[in-house]
């Protein structure tokens, strides 16, 4: 494993819940970053978020380490749970939320 893959895969173990995003939870830098930010807000979710466009190595790795080509990437408990189309319609189906609880990560509130 790379020195790069061994920093994604300790962030993903260590953290309950990671997005590896465009831009910062405060300043998502693309729109579908932004949207999986609003959702995990929404929810009160805690979370890390990476920015991948501060190192263009955690922006490869991510996408080698995960099988995913695109950005943002959202993981719970060690395991990859998808990008932004996969949150947003978990979410609108009210099914993330269960997941969350299935995870035991607090959720604030349900849509």
């Amino acid at each position: 494993m790379s020195e790069i893959e061994t920093f994604i895969d300790n962030e993903v173990k260590t953290n309950d819940v990671v997005l590896f995003m465009k831009g910062t939870p405060a300043f998502p830098q693309c729109g579908f970053s932004g949207q999986v930010v609003q959702i995990l807000d929404f929810l009160g979710v805690d979370y890390k978020g990476i920015n991948v466009l501060a190192d263009a190595e955690i922006r490869q790795g991510i996408k080698t380490y995960s099988n995913w080509p695109t950005i943002p990437q959202l993981y719970v408990k060690g395991e990859f749970i998808g990008g932004c189309d996969i949150v947003r319609e978990m979410f609108q189906a009210g099914e993330i939320q269960a997941f969350f609880a299935e995870k035991g990560v607090a959720v604030a509130q349900t849509a």
